[in-house]
């Protein structure tokens, strides 16, 4: 049997292709994912390098805003034009004196109806109370933007029944601001087809998903990846070497989608971010749930669309219908296409060396094309599952 190198890259299923290079340190992982940036908004790839690194960088104080206003705080998000900086949105019209940190300006504005903690408390109280108060099925988030909750309906109910009839009920319903996107729902978890990383048998036909992470309990090395995925799974190498990963475990209701199968062997905190290119990272960090902001520029590997950046849309999303083994919580953070496709399940999401999780499902337009992907941050892990990371002594 062949040996299984003690690295994710091997745990990920293929082996590097020849032009692999060594593990990218975090500015060279920063610039590949600025060179998408600067093309995505028109900057030098110098300026969209400082952008992001200003993004981490201004991290720690956002979240000592978020903890000075709480009782105010309405949403924090990242703009990137006509300007770079970092907005705070607050309820009540007292102003605040907007600020510096990390290189990045951040202007505060005032005059939101609810709170961001008001907003998730209304979702998770009312998520029920809008499936059967409203017509048919629906996915919910909150938009940190602009402080609403963002109710996608089906045009057919909005044709019956008028966008603004809905948005009066569902403001009703909640006691918060709406605002009510048309979205045909076509949505699904991120079909197990189309890669060749790892691979399985399910409902008797061999099937195939994206890893994520790896991740340990401290005695045992693991890899993340999408909770449907089949629950036996193989690294298979390209001589045909095929090395069993030992299911662990699964979680795959509420608010996780997440399957753990076992290393026979210890395994560095790497992944690779974009497989083509031979882009191996280890993960430095990761970004907390709470952390997350609106505007985010996050990257992803899928095994079916490759490597690709975009921004984050929606945090405290709930996906519609049964998605999570029954309804969805709105702990779902969603990420804008167009490159997302059917059998990217599993796979990483991260910005740099920053691990911020692990990809679910895909909302499609009629035309089949991405609207949306939405993942499940890499701190929803169930314990005693924890990221590797760089340092982090295992």
């Amino acid at each position: 049997m062949v040996r299984l190198l003690a690295s994710l890259i091997l745990l990920l299923a293929l082996s590097a292709p020849a032009h692999a290079q060594q593990v990218q340190s975090e500015t060279e992982a920063l610039a590949e994912d600025a060179a998408i940036y600067a093309e995505r908004f028109s900057v030098s790839p110098d300026e969209a390098l400082r952008r992001l690194k200003a993004q981490q960088a201004s991290v720690a104080a956002t979240s000592a805003i978020a903890k000075e206003f709480e009782a105010r705080l309405a949403g924090i998000s990242i703009e990137h034009s006509p300007e770079y900086r970092i907005v705070v949105l607050l309820t009540g019209a007292q102003p605040v004196a907007d600020r510096t940190a990390a290189g990045v300006p951040i202007h505060f504005r005032t005059g939101a109806k609810a709170t961001h903690a008001e907003a998730q408390m209304a979702l998770r109280r009312h998520l029920i109370d809008f499936r059967s108060a409203l017509p048919g099925s629906h996915g919910a988030g909150y938009d940190q933007r602009t402080g609403e909750i963002v109710l996608l309906v089906r045009n057919y109910d909005v044709q019956r029944l008028g966008i603004d009839a809905i948005r009066r009920k569902a403001e009703q319903v909640s006691g918060v601001p709406v605002r009510v996107v048309i979205n045909d729902l076509i949505e699904s978890n991120m079909a197990i087809a189309g890669g060749d990383r790892l691979e399985g048998v399910q409902d008797g036909h061999r099937r195939l998903c994206t890893a994520g992470f790896v991740v340990t309990d401290g005695v045992r090395d693991a890899i993340a990846t999408a909770a449907h995925c089949p629950d036996e799974l193989q690294y298979r190498g390209p001589d045909g070497t095929a090395v069993t990963l030992p299911f662990a475990g699964q979680w795959g209701a509420d608010y996780q989608d997440v399957q753990i199968n076992l290393s026979p062997e210890r395994s560095s905190p790497a992944f690779f971010a974009n497989r083509e290119a031979g882009s191996e990272r280890s993960v430095a960090t990761w970004r907390n749930l709470a952390a997350t902001r609106a505007g985010e520029f996050v990257c992803h590997w899928g095994e079916s669309s490759g490597y690709s950046c975009a921004e984050v849309l929606l945090t405290d999303y709930a996906p519609p219908g049964e998605l999570c083994g029954g309804p969805c919580m709105p702990s779902w953070v969603t990420v804008s296409g167009p490159d997302c496709v059917p059998g990217d399940s599993g796979g990483p999401v991260f910005s740099g060396s920053v691990a911020f999780g692990i990809a679910k499902g895909i909302n499609r337009r009629p035309d089949g094309r991405c609207a949306f992907y939405y993942y499940m941050s890499t701190d929803l892990l169930p314990p005693p599952w924890r990221l590797r990371y760089r340092g982090d002594g295992r």
